[in-house]
């Protein structure tokens, strides 16, 4: 076969580092422009991109031309870099160093896209943490919790 294809659908998450709530209203879609805008330039098709004040999740199509953890590692640098551009009140942003990573079905985007659009009303009770270890448990993603989370 001479050419070659692929097609895979992830869903990728992190947190500010210490899940501080620094992702506020003033911020917050631009961020999520910002954050689609990085995966374009690597070839990656943001589908979806949002979050709550203290992560991202980002609904994209990988690039068969990036791997995965130098994705993220230009999507955290470049975005970190930017938002601290942004004003006195985001000085000391930074990300989390891990991240999740999410296999997604092509025919279940509905789903992932309508779950990333209510972040705001699904986190009025329920914690990141409590989110992403839902999401590890989903995946079967054996893991530490001491070395979750930072």
């Amino acid at each position: 076969m001479p050419q070659s294809l692929s097609k895979i659908c992830t869903h990728i998450v992190f947190s500010t580092k210490y899940r501080q709530p620094l992702i506020d209203e003033k911020i917050e879609n631009e961020l999520y422009r910002y954050l689609g805008g990085i995966c374009k330039k690597f070839e990656c098709l943001p589908i979806k991109v949002g979050g709550y004040v203290d992560h991202v999740h980002i609904l994209c199509v990988l690039s068969r031309k990036i791997t995965v953890m130098k994705l993220l590692e230009e999507v955290k640098k470049t975005s970190s870099k930017w938002i601290k551009t942004k004003g006195n009140e985001y000085a000391n942003f930074y990300w989390q160093d891990g991240y999740g990573i999410f296999s997604v079905n092509p025919y279940e985007l509905n789903v992932v896209i309508k779950y990333i659009e209510n972040q705001k009303m699904h986190h009025e009770n329920r914690t990141f943490q409590d989110e992403y270890r839902g999401f590890l448990r989903k995946y079967n993603v054996e893991y530490d919790e001491r070395y979750v989370w930072d």
